[in-house]
């Protein structure tokens, strides 16, 4: 994961490298994303998130799209 200023400068400093632009999303969805995801993980009873779990964890952080899609 890299951080950038804006889209736009994301949008630069990928067509100088010649590197196809992932996935964007502010520090905002990344902690909503960070919450969801390590939610309960220190319970004994944890256990790895299904895919369907893990598109409703990035949806509820605001992340959708192809590029979320697991299923």
């Amino acid at each position: 994961m890299l951080a950038f200023r804006s889209e736009a400068h994301a949008g630069s400093w990928c067509r100088e490298r010649g590197i196809a632009r992932g996935a964007v999303f502010t520090a905002e969805q990344a902690w909503a994303l960070a919450r969801g995801w390590y939610e309960g993980r220190l319970d004994p009873a944890w256990r790895r998130r299904t895919p369907e779990e893990a598109e409703r964890i990035f949806a509820s952080a605001g992340l959708t799209g192809p590029f979320w899609r697991l299923v």
